[in-house]
């Protein structure tokens, strides 16, 4: 019976202080920042980023969000965000592609602004030790998405309130767009549920982390 990872309190310097310490002489490492919308897993990402410079590069799981068109061919719009909206063998792919590459390696992006994901907008270097990859579903236990676990040496879960996580969803959404009527009904139809499938996945972690200001 599996139990239940060992949960941490730390400041965002603490965390990146944590990631720190995961890189040795042994080749490259990647570490995986995952949680539920709004957990704040890009803003732990960035920090840690930050904090390390070129020794970090971070590469996000929402690049590898379907087109709006392919998932309007497949009439799941409506969904996005859902793991089945995303090209999870592509995101393996390149994840497994980076353990061993000694060249540049080039990772798409998700733009908020434009609601669609740019190719090969991050640049990757062959020497750089820690890749920070953050996403919901790093830890799901179905569909492609084990092949994503398998490339990542350890996973990080960020938990937070969900009165907090949920206002600041509605916010994200309201920035993007959407009215707040609109952004709080997207936010139980679609947020919540997903959010749902990625908690029930938590014990699969290495560790959890609450984030302290």
């Amino acid at each position: 019976m599996r139990t239940s990872p060992p949960t941490v309190s730390l400041t965002l310097d603490q965390l990146a202080s944590r990631a720190a310490s995961l890189i040795t002489d042994n080749g490259r490492y990647i570490l995986g920042i995952a949680g539920a919308p709004g957990a704040g897993k890009s803003t732990a990402s960035q920090a840690i980023a930050q904090k390390l410079d070129s020794l970090c590069t971070v590469v996000e799981m929402d690049g590898f969000h379907l087109a709006n068109r392919e998932l309007d061919r497949l009439g799941r719009r409506g969904q996005k965000g859902a793991p089945e909206t995303f090209d999870a063998d592509g995101y393996a792919a390149l994840l497994h592609r980076l353990r061993s590459a000694d060249s540049i390696v080039y990772a798409p992006v998700f733009d908020r602004e434009i609601d669609e994901s740019i190719g090969s907008a991050t640049a990757v270097e062959p020497r750089t030790p820690l890749i920070v990859t953050e996403g919901n579903y790093l830890l799901l236990p179905n569909g492609s998405w084990p092949q994503v676990r398998a490339a990542i040496d350890t996973v990080w879960y960020l938990e937070v309130p969900e009165a907090t996580r949920t206002q600041r969803l509605v916010k994200r959404h309201s920035r993007f767009g959407r009215s707040s009527e609109a952004a709080a009904d997207w936010v139980r139809r679609v947020d919540q549920p997903n959010a749902d499938v990625i908690a029930a996945a938590r014990s699969r972690a290495d560790l959890i982390v609450e984030i302290r200001t």
